[in-house]
């Protein structure tokens, strides 16, 4: 079943305007029939997968431009006159620190008022400190600035799987969100080639500038389409924005949606439980746990693999700044194939499970992906560290980091689409818990591993990596395939727990 379809107040309405439920509520204002166009549900397909692209395309604007500066760090810490290795590496990292804290608060905003406005309204602030941090004068300047385009650049990875999950029911799903958790880690395989293409064609000792500058150009574009194309999609927003169009229109003050019932304490009330929802999840539901702690060992070892890469290829392989940033060019086709492949098998055994179970879907069945991909990413990680480590042929290294992305595809696809269905309603504040602790990992591996990888070499340094990631890793997906509907029984948030 679906997990969200409760919720949706599918009753037909006696008249085109008022709605009436199974108990005959003439004020419960509901959509007009089962197939209205006012249910996101029910748009055609080629509206549906505009908005994908749109939200799409928000996902990847940010994590773009959190890598882009990595082959100017040199030319930064020269002109701002850093040498702390820590500080430098401050000024990457600290965009990736916003994503832990931007969803916290994003996430549960967009399930009061609606994806759109968090959306639109996040994507203006990543813009305007976009383009103000190529007018930083200091290291401090520009971390700082940075830090403040992260908080507006991590909407689209709070709400974008809300969005999924407000167009597509849970057999649909899989390759929609092969496409949307595609973009936030193509973005950071992209952006240091843009960069270090900047920063070698251009020669002026400002031309770190136009990388901030050409992301703001590339994300105007953007929101200007975004502005014209991108609707609401949250269902108990648009049926609040019926129900008050119907109270001006008819002057019945007792006109009400479901939601509304369900929640119908004062604003400020809900304010400040929808806040503090994210932390609730992480405290209580032992399935965002497990897998909030496993997706940020694997998110942490991807910025830490990203970061090696400048080093490993220009140092040990002798490559020029730009003709080494090609060398991310391998973890994007990981990432590729690993969700174009991913994204239709998770449908597929979704699907087939679902039909052996009596037609009955439950989130579990989005796991077998998971069960194999997890073996695959510590293979990929193993092969690129020992390749590095003693210089082999390039194409080796890049194979590993190739099957290190579609390993680390699948497995986020695998998450993103368990967490989705399992809490439906709330599944923005579940993935922004889970992100709030995957974006910290992402900040704090890059910070350490320098100081690692220059005591252990990158043979057993990745090793230590490999071996933390199989031990969390390969037994989550089994333990939730058995455990699962155990633990959603007790859950107060997954539709048909104890809180339901």
């Amino acid at each position: 079943m679906d997990p969200v379809a409760p919720w949706h107040g599918t009753a037909v309405p006696s008249s085109g305007k008022e709605s009436q439920d199974s108990e005959g509520d003439p004020n419960l204002v509901t959509w007009d029939s089962p197939t209205s166009q006012e249910n996101p549900r029910n748009w055609s397909r080629k509206r549906k997968r505009a908005v994908v692209t749109v939200v799409s395309c928000y996902t990847l604007l940010s994590p773009l431009s959190s890598s882009m500066i990595a082959p100017a760090l040199p030319l930064l810490s020269e002109q701002f006159t850093v040498t702390n290795s820590a500080k430098q590496s401050m000024m990457l990292s600290v965009f990736v620190l916003a994503y832990a804290i931007g969803p916290l608060f994003l996430a549960p905003l967009s399930e009061m008022f609606g994806r759109r406005i968090v959306l639109q309204c996040s994507n203006g602030v990543f813009l305007i400190f976009s383009l103000v941090c190529g007018f930083a004068q200091s290291s401090e300047q520009l971390t700082a600035f940075r830090f403040f385009c992260g908080l507006g650049g991590s909407a689209p990875l709070a709400v974008g799987g809300g969005t999924i999950s407000d167009l597509f029911t849970p057999d649909e799903r899989g390759t929609a969100m092969s496409v949307y958790s595609l973009a936030p880690l193509l973005g950071p395989c992209i952006g240091p080639i843009v960069g270090g293409w900047i920063v070698q064609g251009l020669h002026t000792d400002n031309r770190w500038r136009w990388i901030f500058w050409a992301v703001t150009m590339f994300g105007f574009c953007i929101a200007s389409i975004g502005m014209v194309i991108l609707p609401e999609t949250y269902q108990p927003r648009i049926l609040e924005l019926k129900c008050n169009r119907l109270k001006k229109e008819t002057g019945n003050l007792k006109l009400h949606t479901i939601f509304q019932l369900q929640n119908n304490e004062d604003w400020k009330a809900r304010f400040k439980r929808n806040l503090i929802r994210p932390f609730v999840f992480l405290a209580t539901e032992q399935v965002v746990q497990l897998l909030a702690i496993y997706g940020s060992m694997v998110y942490g070892c991807m910025y830490l693999i990203l970061t090696t890469f400048s080093e490993v290829f220009v140092l040990r392989y002798h490559e020029s700044v730009g003709i080494s940033s090609l060398n991310y060019f391998s973890l994007a086709v990981g990432f590729s194939l690993g969700g174009q492949i991913g994204g239709r098998l998770v449908d597929r055994i979704y699907r087939y499970f679902k039909e052996q179970n009596d037609g009955v879907g439950q989130p579990e069945f989005k796991l077998p992906l998971m069960m194999a991909t997890s073996c695959i990413l510590p293979v990929g990680i193993l092969l690129y560290g020992w390749s590095a480590e003693y210089a082999v042929h390039w194409i080796v290294p890049n194979i590993g980091s190739a099957l290190f992305g579609f390993g680390l595809m699948g497995v986020f696809l695998s998450i993103q689409n368990y967490l989705v269905d399992q809490y439906s309603l709330y599944a923005a504040s579940a993935l922004s818990a889970a992100a709030f602790l995957r974006s910290l990992a992402g900040f704090g591996f890059p910070l350490f591993a320098p100081a690692m990888y220059k005591a252990l070499g990158y043979g057993i340094g990745n090793t230590i990596l490999a071996a933390v990631t199989i031990v969390i890793g390969i037994p989550a997906p089994f333990l939730l395939w058995k455990f699962g509907p155990w633990l959603r029984a007790r859950s107060n948030y997954s539709p048909g727990g104890k809180g339901r």
